[in-house]
């Protein structure tokens, strides 16, 4: 399998800047704010983001994480017993400004599911997404409002996201 790099580790901070100074810009303040990531890489762009913000403003913004496997419409079709990972948001998510981060932005279906799931904790005041890279290829009417690289990926092609926090280098590849 041939690979290709999209992004160096030094092109994701400056992504990762990129997208925490464009939430901040609008939404002024982050007292509203909530941050929560879709597992398992959104995890880690979440809490990159949620660190960002806090040095931008010197505020603590609550976090959480979402686990959206039970929600997928295709979950038995990807496996017969699927990995259900911790969901976390101890914070009350009522009116908030929810940024929901994931790593990539594909079909849509991730994010239609987690929606779904976020609704299952009340009903925010508003729902932003930040993705750190939209290859594309929507099934689904959703777009992200914040976007760290745009890139067209053929439909055989995959885009791979690794973070040194999964044991790896910070690095983003295009696998075809």
């Amino acid at each position: 399998m041939k690979s290709k790099l999209l992004l160096n580790s030094d092109e994701i901070i400056l992504a990762v800047d990129r997208i925490s100074l464009q939430i901040f810009e609008r939404n002024h303040t982050p007292d509203n704010l909530a941050i929560v990531g879709i597992h398992t890489c959104g995890v880690f762009l979440a809490q990159r983001i949620r660190t960002n913000i806090q040095k931008q403003t010197s505020q603590l913004v609550p976090y959480g994480s979402l686990d959206i496997n039970l929600y997928r419409d295709d979950w038995s079709l990807i496996s017969q017993n699927p990995v259900v990972k911790t969901t976390d948001i101890n914070f009350n998510v009522e009116g908030k400004d929810i940024i929901l981060v994931d790593d990539v932005l594909f079909t849509g279906r991730t994010i239609r599911a987690a929606l779904e799931a976020l609704m299952d904790h009340g009903r925010p005041r508003s729902v932003q997404l930040a993705i750190l890279i939209d290859r594309g290829g929507r099934e689904l009417p959703i777009q992200a409002d914040y976007v760290g690289l745009y890139t067209t990926v053929r439909s055989h092609e995959r885009i791979q996201v690794m973070f040194q926090e999964i044991g790896g280098a910070d690095e983003v590849v295009l696998l075809n």
